[in-house]
């Protein structure tokens, strides 16, 4: 084996900071449970003792996590002192921020209680469910997804769909599959009240937990939430039918297509939700490609094969295959109406 140095050290490098990001990811993770983030917020200026009685923790530890707080960039310190600056609150502090990735980390901390069931399964070839998964998932994936859907969804993914604000404005019929604890069916229905919207999820918890939001959101009269998955769920002539960041993880996307055209109003519209990522793998580099592509191997490409086809699209399938999906089901018109640089927005159309 002939070993460049050169490159040896570079490559060391990047794993030495990966390393060092993994393990300051797990002290995002226990100070966004413990709280001190938020107790940081408008402190100013602030010892670890101060810390430690904002929280009902003990000094000695929180000392040593804002020492590598500090190390990590992320809380900036003078002499005795440690400071969270707005930026960094928005990061990690406040849930409704665009910004905030403190449930990303909830996410990975999920993945890690898994690892078990997920070798055994790289071994087996074997699926592993969304319901079979830890349970910190789940709320994670709803910390993760809400500030994305407050940010975007009323104020741009809609609107760049063709007509389908007007038909939501005067009342429309609204299925969003997939729809987890239900915070896009929530947003969507808060927007426009005249319309009505059914959500589901084949996970029975996670239906449970929907309806939980939607009545503290005041829009039980509006919002139905059932379980049903997206080759069964029930209803015809929906003006809007929505799948956010959930037909790439499905057993059979083409089946599910399927029955959605047979659900759609004649001039109903599907909107479909994705990661971003380019049609190859050349072209899908860099930390966001990273961290999907990771997620899909322990997450999306496990759901999918726990499902009959298993097709394993994956987190990263991109435009061309998921064209591929919705026009082989019978949809005539496909376009990719907006993006993010986190997600594809799509629209299919009867």
């Amino acid at each position: 084996m002939a070993v460049d140095q050169a490159r040896l050290e570079e490559m060391l490098g990047k794993v030495m900071g990966d390393i060092g990001a993994a393990f300051t990811q797990r002290l995002v993770y226990v100070g966004d449970k413990l709280g001190l983030y938020k107790a940081m917020v408008g402190a100013g200026p602030i010892t670890s003792a101060d810390l430690a009685s904002r929280t009902g923790t003990a000094e000695r530890y929180v000392r040593e996590w804002l020492a590598a707080q500090t190390a990590a960039g992320y809380v900036s310190h003078d002499n005795d002192t440690f400071t969270l600056s707005d930026e960094a609150a928005a990061i990690f502090a406040d849930e409704l921020s665009p910004a905030f990735v403190a449930g990303l980390t909830q996410v990975i901390a999920s993945t890690y209680r898994d690892e078990a069931a997920l070798t055994e399964r790289f071994r087996s070839g074997a699926g592993l469910g969304w319901h079979e998964h830890d349970g910190d998932l789940y709320d994670a994936t709803e910390r993760l997804f809400r500030p994305g859907y407050l940010a975007n969804l009323v104020e741009s993914w809609l609107p760049a769909l063709d007509g389908v604000v007007a038909k939501l404005e005067a009342g429309a019929r609204v299925a969003d599959v997939g729809c987890g604890h239900g915070v896009s069916t929530i947003v969507m229905a808060q927007a426009f009240p005249r319309s009505t919207f059914i959500g589901f999820d084949y996970h029975e918890a996670s239906i449970d937990r929907a309806r939980k939001l939607a009545a503290e959101a005041g829009v039980g009269d509006r919002v139905t939430f059932e379980v049903g998955s997206a080759k069964e769920y029930p209803g015809s002539d929906y003006d809007l039918v929505a799948f956010f960041d959930c037909l790439h993880d499905m057993g059979d996307p083409a089946g599910a297509a399927q029955h959605v055209l047979s659900t759609l109003a004649t001039d109903g519209t599907w909107l479909i939700v994705e990661p971003f990522a380019n049609d190859s793998l050349d072209d899908n580099a860099g930390p966001i490609a990273q961290i999907f592509y990771a997620a899909s191997t322990l997450i999306c490409t496990p759901a999918s094969l726990s499902q009959e086809v298993g097709l394993a699209l994956g987190a990263q399938a991109g435009e061309a295959r998921l064209r591929e999906v919705v026009t082989g089901a019978g949809f005539t018109r496909f376009r990719r109406a907006t993006e993010t640089p986190f997600n594809l927005v799509l629209e299919a159309r009867p």
